[in-house]
């Protein structure tokens, strides 16, 4: 985990495309408030979203050249042996109990009948819905409203 030459660390091309989205938003920005343009709206926008995008390459050369210990990471990724004293006898009875646990709600169709197949477990009775419709005499519409006469004003 050295850092490459220069100091820039590990990502050096996440870095240059930073530093390029910056002065690139920069320079079209500044054209826009500087330059006589008539679009010059449309150049501020731009410059103002380019140098936000370069926020993007930023993050990246940072996260990449975080630089974590292997003794931080062993609880994280299991690198730890399991089962060394009363930590390990715990780990053990609780994988237990959780599969078993587990093994019981599959072999049941799930908590409350979920996840049971279509075939399996209860059955559910289908029950037809059926809405109140109003009849269509009693419908007035703005067209419906209208007249054909026009008042004077």
């Amino acid at each position: 985990m050295e850092a490459a030459p220069g100091g820039l660390g590990r990502c050096s091309c996440a870095f240059w495309l930073a530093v390029s989205f910056d002065v690139l938003g920069l320079i079209i920005l500044l054209l826009g408030v500087f330059g006589d343009l008539f679009f010059y709206d449309f150049l501020i926008y731009a410059g103002a979203i380019i140098i936000f995008l370069s926020l993007i390459w930023w993050v990246f050369w940072y996260t990449g050249n975080i630089e974590v210990p292997p003794e931080e990471l062993e609880d994280d990724v299991g690198l730890l042996k399991k089962g060394r004293g009363l930590a390990g006898v715990v780990r053990r009875f609780s994988s237990r109990l959780s599969s078993g646990i587990r093994n019981s709600f599959r072999r049941n169709g799930g908590p409350r009948g979920q996840g049971a197949t279509p075939g399996q477990g209860k059955h559910r009775r289908e029950v037809p819905v059926t809405l109140a419709m109003t009849s269509q005499d009693n419908v007035s519409t703005v067209s419906g409203a209208v007249t054909g006469e026009t008042q004077a004003i």
